[in-house]
């Protein structure tokens, strides 16, 4: 699903997702209108702009939790304004890419968010890494200091697939650079999550950075 207040650049998104093989449930020039269409039109991806006319897309993200719990969130947008990118993702979007980010790079942005995986325009990741980093300083905003106990115990290789999912590799290139296969790869993401209590790709990375795995 695809929400922008811009009609031409709207259709013109739905129509490169097209052409690229993807299915385009549904189209929102509105906020409040996109929480409502989604919740019938049941899109996997909604690629989303930050600035709407009525509410914002932070807002939009919230109402998205709602009517749908498991959707992923690409935020597009012009803005690299920094509260507005960390509000983005301390909602839940999946990833946040720059207008000005080139088609393929866009296309590769969807495939990937559509798999959970993290995805910001350059510059933008270390920004969201920092800002986990302080989160996870503070105990009196919700980083591991204040979780209390002890943190589950992982094996050498489960930590050493964290550190890599933390510096927002994809499985293939993890594989790639530990000589195992993809599915392996997922298994041991899928019983990192597990043992950390966990419900995907996008939480796991941030306890990684928290626990400063991205280093």
């Amino acid at each position: 699903m695809v929400v922008d207040d811009h009609p031409m650049w709207r259709e013109g998104v739905a129509r490169d997702l097209g052409e690229a093989g993807h299915l385009v449930v549904a189209t929102s020039g509105e906020g409040r209108q996109a929480v409502r269409v989604a919740a019938s039109a049941r899109p996997d991806v909604v690629v989303l702009d930050l600035q709407l006319p009525d509410i914002s897309g932070v807002e939009v993200i919230h109402g998205l939790r709602v009517v749908l719990p498991d959707v992923r969130v690409l935020m597009l947008s012009a803005s690299a304004e920094q509260q507005g990118v960390l509000d983005a993702v301390k909602a839940g979007a999946t990833g946040y890419l720059l207008k000005s980010a080139a088609p393929a790079d866009f296309l590769d942005a969807v495939r990937r968010t559509a798999a959970g995986e993290p995805v910001f325009t350059p510059g933008l990741a270390g920004l969201v890494l920092g800002e986990y980093r302080r989160l996870a300083a503070d105990p009196t905003e919700g980083g591991p200091a204040g979780r209390g106990g002890a943190a589950p115990r992982l094996t050498e290789r489960e930590t050493e697939v964290l550190r890599l999912v933390a510096k927002g590799m994809s499985y293939k290139q993890i594989a790639g650079r530990l000589g195992l296969s993809h599915r392996t790869v997922q298994n041991h993401v899928q019983n990192t999550l597990g043992k950390l209590q966990l419900h995907n790709r996008v939480e796991l990375t941030r306890y990684a950075i928290e626990q400063g795995l991205d280093e």
